[in-house]
């Protein structure tokens, strides 16, 4: 493209962008000190907005121009090379940080409960990663098999006083039996018409949580949820015999009980990224990616498409259960303010932009995402928009995801590998 398109294209999207934020920056209404509402004008912060636009747009543009000249026809440079190995590298590292992350100096309870925060979504994403990544289902309310794994753990405990490790794989296995009966009415569904009954299934849940009343609290949600206890000692600040510090001859004090939740998201989370690694490998997980590329393919070769399809979905929501019985007791509270679609639009996100079936990319994408809202924080109104902007710009500069490539799934005798990038996702 040359210069004077490009600057003509630019001008074109700040010209979108004044469409957009006129209305939305540029006019205001605020509370006068005299009473009443008046209307504020922000005419400079258009500028600015549409200013970045074209700025913006006109770099990208010209930086793509370059890339297609520079690229090389055959064979990866040696950065790419360099990148390719930083980035076996980077798993490991990334690993070690979180194991060690409560012994970091300077590391205090706002940075754990960060911490616990991203390792629940880093878990949730996995647990969805199955179902979207891997065997190409788009599923819009996987929320409500986080809701159903909370409120199982909150209900067993308060009616039967179950344990947490009771209720963890109790609330897992009423997750995936709800995942099979969401499974049953969609095999003859795909692309936009699985999503929307997907999506009426999260919102059927949340629904029936605010009004059933006599069982889930309605809105008031379900209180004094039960902590778990590390081998049957429980965080007490008593500091007694019978409490965890008392055992170990250590102080009372509140952050044992938080550093023992994020350990155990972080097993939880190691336990989901093994089990589906393992899956990935076995004729279930191929089956998954045959059904993912090509669903009649898939049919003609002998699959068998309703099995695949709904053991997709109950691993899946499994995982998602597990993941809300540690939020409901983590939180003790539950409530249906909890479990909106925002939070399936968030975890779908984080799939997304980590990249379709990459395992190190939805861990990368739930700590740019949930660790950026905390970054962005002091931003206030302007947080969404840079939050935006930013997966905006992810999406255009990365179509296949933060991590769009993969250990392959196979490698033929020849040694010709088949990979994710053979395939043409996040290209349309």
């Amino acid at each position: 493209m040359t210069p004077a398109a490009a600057v003509r294209d630019a001008a074109i999207a700040a010209l979108v962008a004044f469409g957009l934020f006129a209305m939305m920056v540029g006019l205001r209404t605020d509370v006068s000190p005299a009473g009443g509402l008046f209307l504020r004008q922000r005419w400079a912060d258009v500028a600015l907005l549409c200013g970045i636009v074209f700025a913006g747009r006109l770099a990208l543009t010209l930086w793509l121009g370059r890339l297609a000249l520079l690229r090389p026809s055959t064979g990866p440079t040696p950065l790419t090379l360099q990148l390719q190995w930083l980035g076996r590298l980077f798993a490991p590292a990334m690993l070690a940080a979180a194991l060690v992350l409560p012994f970091i100096p300077g590391i205090g309870r706002y940075e754990l409960d960060i911490g616990i925060l991203v390792l629940t979504y880093v878990m949730l994403g996995w647990g969805l990663n199955i179902v979207v990544g891997l065997a190409g289902l788009l599923d819009l309310g996987y929320v409500a098999f986080y809701a159903i794994g909370a409120y199982s753990y909150a209900l067993l405990a308060q009616y039967f006083g179950l344990s947490f490790w009771i209720c963890l794989p109790l609330a897992g296995i009423l997750a995936a039996f709800w995942g099979v009966i969401l499974g049953f009415p969609v095999l003859r569904l795909r692309g936009d018409y699985l999503a929307i009954v997907t999506l009426a299934f999260g919102e059927i849940i949340r629904v029936v949580l605010i009004n059933w009343a006599s069982l889930t609290g309605g809105p008031n949600g379900i209180s004094g949820i039960p902590r778990p206890s590390f081998f049957g000692l429980p965080f007490s600040m008593s500091g007694g015999e019978g409490s965890f510090a008392g055992f170990f001859g250590l102080e009372p004090s509140p952050s044992h009980r938080v550093i023992f939740l994020y350990y155990l998201i972080f097993f939880l989370a190691l336990l989901t990224n093994w089990v589906t690694i393992r899956l990935r490998r076995q004729p279930l997980g191929r089956a998954w990616e045959a059904l993912r590329e090509d669903e009649i393919a898939c049919r003609s070769l002998g699959i068998n498409i309703r099995d695949t399809k709904l053991s997709a979905f109950a691993i899946g929501a499994m995982f998602g259960g597990f993941a809300g019985a540690f939020f409901a007791t983590r939180q003790a509270f539950v409530s249906p303010e909890s479990f909106t679609f925002i939070e399936s639009a968030i975890i779908l996100a984080i799939v997304v932009l980590g990249g379709l079936g990459s395992q190190v990319g939805v861990a990368v994408a739930a700590l740019v995402m949930i660790g950026g809202f905390e970054v962005f924080r002091n931003l206030e109104e302007w947080r969404m928009l840079v939050f935006g902007a930013a997966m905006v710009l992810i999406m255009v500069l990365r179509p296949r995801g933060l991590v769009g490539t993969r250990t392959p799934t196979i490698a033929l005798k020849e040694k010709r590998i088949i990979g994710k990038d053979l395939v043409g996702e996040g290209r349309g």
